[in-house]
């Protein structure tokens, strides 16, 4: 895993994004899937935040990536739902996809040391 403030930069910048984009939902959505959405973007940043003032981090980096998962399916039902367009979606993927692989190394990373710890 390569500097762990660089995934955090990453998670930021997209939550910077994300956030204007739901308060352009419909109402009928905005509080149901746009909270959603913007719930589970912010605890992504706040776990990978708490990940790096932990030496033991892999619990924050198992919640992170259950959050990863949680808003890469609601930003798919935003496009489904035509809340978002479909270069939005493209661009949301991509960035979900660079955060998602590093977070996931880091995770790894952090798991194998917590096994070797345990020896």
């Amino acid at each position: 895993m390569g500097d762990p403030a660089i995934v955090v930069q990453k998670s930021y910048e997209w939550n910077l994004w994300i956030l204007p984009k739901v308060e352009k939902f419909p109402k009928s959505y905005r509080f149901s899937v746009g909270q959603s959405l913007v719930s589970s973007s912010l605890d992504l940043l706040m776990n990978l935040v708490d990940a790096t003032c932990q030496k033991k981090n892999a619990t924050s980096l198992a919640a992170t990536v259950r959050n990863m998962n949680r808003v890469r399916y609601l930003v798919r039902l935003s496009k489904d739902l035509n809340m978002v367009s479909l270069g939005a979606y493209e661009f949301a993927s991509q960035s979900l996809n660079e955060i998602g692989r590093m977070t996931c190394g880091w995770w790894k990373s952090a798991r194998g040391k917590a096994g070797e710890e345990g020896r």
